[in-house]
């Protein structure tokens, strides 16, 4: 028979959305990770890592879990804490200290390092980057012999709107 067509296997909306999500670098760690350390790949640390990965700003783990409970309310606040323990341990998410008594999470791999200014007034968080300051860092890195493996520089302070909020109450 001349004329005739193969058809193309069919695949659904979803399954298509699903594979292309897969390719995440931060998901192929994360799994390999899991792997390598005998741990079950399972659908609420798959929806855990999702969220956090749609994430645009720095994130509580108080934060992560409301947002992972309004797409499964059957996640326990211990299966996202210790998510985002192993999401930090293999690179995937950075913890800070903003301040506040909460730890955050920012993304750490598909980030570029940036610095961040607090507001101690309306706990915002500016960050930055400045490549004079990097200098800075790396000919003192240098200059001392040390090894640096990582480094963070947060300046707390008041940002411009509560300044503005400030001077329009006098």
């Amino acid at each position: 028979m001349t004329g005739l067509k193969a058809k193309a296997p069919r695949v659904s909306a979803s399954a298509a959305k699903t594979a292309a999500s897969e390719e995440r670098p931060e998901k192929r760690l994360f799994y390999e990770y899991l792997r390598r350390k005998g741990l079950k790949r399972t659908a609420q640390r798959d929806l855990i890592l999702e969220t956090f990965l749609e994430s645009e700003k720095h994130i509580t783990s108080e934060e992560l879990y409301r947002k992972v409970r309004e797409r499964d309310p059957t996640v326990g606040f211990t299966t996202v804490y210790r998510t985002l323990k192993l999401l930090t341990e293999c690179g995937i998410a950075r913890s800070m200290q903003l301040g506040d008594r909460y730890t955050h999470y920012e993304r750490g791999l598909d980030e570029q390092h940036h610095d961040h200014l607090i507001c101690i007034e309306c706990g915002g968080v500016t960050e930055f980057f400045s490549q004079q300051l990097e200098n800075i860092q790396a000919e003192v890195v240098r200059r001392h012999g040390f090894q640096m493996v990582d480094h963070s520089l947060r300046i707390w302070g008041i940002c411009r709107e509560c300044q503005r909020k400030r001077a329009s109450r006098r």
